[in-house]
């Protein structure tokens, strides 16, 4: 339903993991690109790339590393950025987001400040998402998606005050918000991504609610599925409306608004511009976490729980996997507990890794990427040699110039950088 326009104090937070576990390779294509001497493609040594700032060829890529920027952050959930702005803004759990200046570090006044709004008594409740409007720089406008003090998941949106820096709390819109489902056995699986994606939309990711028996399988709801909504046309008395479209745009009701279903918990979803792919990074139940990947030309799909977990069947153990898609990749749990998805890099700093889609596991501590072509994953890397002091990754960012951050939950900002 949709909120009342409320007055805000407070400090925004954010929450941590998807829930599940996850693991090892699964189907044997995991490699490893050795102790600090990966290359960053298949196999060998890297040729010199030209730099496009020298006449002088570049050094071979030797390896990956992390810059850490910043520490003590409190359980930081994400990393995003606002259009025409080269900052970070770095959302903690504990309901703040703090802005990150290349020069100044993590600046001392919040952006925004909501802790009275937010509930965050279990370990995937918080702050989870924030996205800036495209026209941020004309209009101010942003959304949040977390869960409130009545343990409802709601997406809001705000506005920036008159100071660049710091978020007007005085008065916000609730677009919606949901109730965990009647059968849900706990309060996780909230999910929580937000972005704006190239159609000038606002997707959000929600998980099932706890309940993905019940949810999973249906689009009636707003659980288990990757949502999209016109947020600059509001209708029908809502401050939003659902683009006409959306896969199941004729059926009305909450099922106007989902993308895609079939999910359990995609705690982080991202959209590769340059490609036109979805990957969605679906935490896993008992056994599996998986990577999804569709096409922005393809709505509507089902991913499969709680029919499948991962590429197997889940219930009944017998099932008909028709109709479904299968995730790329999938990995089981002897090699960690919960997947957090990434992005595809496309910056300039290593040409070496561009195209490859970049992910973690929250457990395992560990970071890996994969290639992705023709419907399926290619080479999988493990870059655990390399970027070993990773911790365990809550979310990834990709900063306006296009390079990978991570943030971790014992509260470390880093820059995935090249080792040459």
């Amino acid at each position: 339903m949709t909120g009342p326009r409320w007055r805000i104090i407070g400090s925004f937070i954010a929450i941590v993991i998807a829930s599940a576990c996850g693991g090892s390779t699964g189907d044997g294509t995991t490699t490893a690109p050795g102790t600090g001497g990966s290359t960053g493609t298949e196999g060998g040594t890297t040729e010199p790339v030209e730099n496009t700032t020298s006449t002088e060829p570049a050094a071979a890529l030797r390896g990956l590393d992390l810059e850490v920027l910043a520490e003590g952050l409190g359980q930081p959930t994400f990393i995003v950025t606002a259009p025409g702005d080269d900052r970070l803004y770095i959302g903690e759990r504990g309901g703040v987001v703090k802005i990150y200046d290349h020069e100044e570090g993590v600046l001392d006044e919040p952006f925004l400040n909501i802790p009275d709004r937010v509930s965050s008594n279990g370990i995937e409740q918080g702050m989870l998402g924030m996205a800036f409007h495209p026209d941020y720089q004309s209009n101010g406008r942003f959304f949040v998606y977390h869960v409130d003090r009545d343990q409802k998941r709601q997406l809001a949106e705000y506005h920036v005050s008159d100071d660049p820096n710091v978020a007007d709390i005085e008065d916000a819109v609730a677009l919606w918000d949901r109730e965990q489902p009647p059968d849900s056995t706990d309060i996780r699986h909230y999910a929580g991504y937000l972005l704006f994606g190239p159609d000038g939309n606002l997707w959000v990711s929600s998980g099932d609610g706890a309940a993905g028996p019940v949810t999973g399988q249906t689009t009636d709801d707003y659980f288990g599925a990757i949502l999209r909504f016109d947020v600059d046309s509001p209708a029908n008395g809502e401050p939003f409306s659902t683009p006409d479209d959306n896969p199941f745009a004729d059926e009305g009701g909450d099922a106007a608004a989902v993308w895609a279903y079939g999910l359990r918990n995609p705690w982080r979803f991202s959209i590769d511009v340059d490609s036109g792919n979805v990957f969605i990074a679906d935490v896993g139940q008992a056994n599996w976490e998986e990577v999804n990947v569709t096409s922005l030309e393809s709505p509507g799909m089902n991913f499969g729980w709680a029919t499948m977990e991962g590429k197997n069947c889940y219930i009944p153990s017998d099932c008909d996997p028709s109709g479904l898609t299968s995730p790329i990749y999938a990995y089981s749990h002897d090699d960690g507990c919960s997947i957090t998805g990434g992005h595809v890099y496309r910056g300039a700093a290593i040409p070496e890794i561009q195209g490859q889609y970049f992910f973690a596991d929250w457990c395992g501590e560990w970071i890996r990427s994969l290639t992705y072509e023709g419907g399926e994953a290619g080479t999988v890397r493990d870059w655990s040699s390399d970027l070993d002091g990773a911790g365990q990754v809550n979310a990834f960012g990709v900063g306006p110039d296009g390079e990978l951050y991570i943030v971790n939950h014992a509260g470390v900002l880093a820059k995935i950088v090249p080792v040459r």
